[in-house]
């Protein structure tokens, strides 16, 4: 039935396939607590979680805290720790930064055989699904474009009564977006990089193309987080807590001042 928008303004929301049944794990948010303390409150708060109503879990509850609540880097890599352990523990398996599955779930049957997607509202098996934002602020991501609705109600609801699309900004990806776009896919889906593979599908040489991105590298290399082959590069164990960092390296549109003062909320 017809609604007041002004009573009711719409949900950020994005059409795609239904979703699998996730738990938000909240209670990793704690704040600047002492790392031991810190521990075991979130050890009770993903205890309550592990169960098998739970088919997939994902523990990104920390983002709706706020910056100046949450506790230091060396604690939030410890919680991290943590939550793969006792979720590992339970049966379950870590897909990667923040999304545990039960082996069974889609997540994990696509992580297995290669066809894990990653798109900005977490990982999914829809790789080759086209995403349509509606509502206030949405974000649409259609073959290589990406396109975001107003951020304000009234010039979403203006475009509507007008019968425009509400769409107020938006790119088409250049083919080196493209490419890194792919790479950093493999990294976070795989927890691998797969050299040879990229060079046939781009017609590139890896090591001169991202001659600037293996010297950013370098470093984290020598702290035991990626092991580098000719063929590929590899993300270790140690690695995994860190995936966004290592991406980082990749990212073109991140100057290096930015990228240091980013490292810390990556984290």
């Amino acid at each position: 039935p017809p609604m007041n928008l002004n009573e009711h303004p719409p949900m950020n929301a994005t059409v795609v396939l239904p979703r699998r049944r996730t738990v938000l794990a909240q209670g990793l948010a704690l704040g600047a607590l002492p790392l031991l303390a810190a521990c075991d409150r979130a050890q009770q708060a993903v205890t309550k979680v592990v169960s098998p109503t739970f088919k997939s879990i994902d523990i990104t509850g920390a983002e709706y805290a706020r910056e100046l609540a949450l506790p230091d880097a060396e604690t939030k890599l410890a919680l991290l720790q943590l939550a793969i352990e006792t979720l590992t523990a339970a049966g379950y398996v870590y897909i990667g930064m923040d999304h545990f599955a039960l082996p069974d779930d889609e997540l994990a049957q696509a992580q297995e055989r290669g066809g894990l997607h990653r798109n900005f509202m977490g990982y999914t098996t829809h790789a080759d699904s086209d995403l349509i934002g509606l509502g206030v602020s949405a974000i649409s991501h259609i073959g290589d474009s990406y396109s975001q609705n107003p951020r304000d109600l009234q010039a979403w609801q203006l475009a509507l009564d007008e019968g425009r699309l509400p769409v107020f900004r938006g790119m088409v990806l250049s083919e080196d977006d493209q490419l890194r776009a792919d790479l950093i896919q493999q990294l976070m889906c795989q927890d691998q990089i797969p050299i040879s593979a990229l060079e046939r599908r781009y017609g590139i040489d890896f090591r001169a193309y991202f001659a600037d991105a293996l010297e950013r590298l370098r470093a984290l290399q020598s702290d035991g987080l990626v092991i580098v082959e000719p063929q590929r590069i590899e993300v270790t164990a140690r690695g995994r807590l860190l995936l966004r960092n290592i991406a980082m390296c990749f990212d073109r549109y991140l100057q290096p001042s930015t990228a240091t003062s980013r490292f810390s909320k990556a984290i």
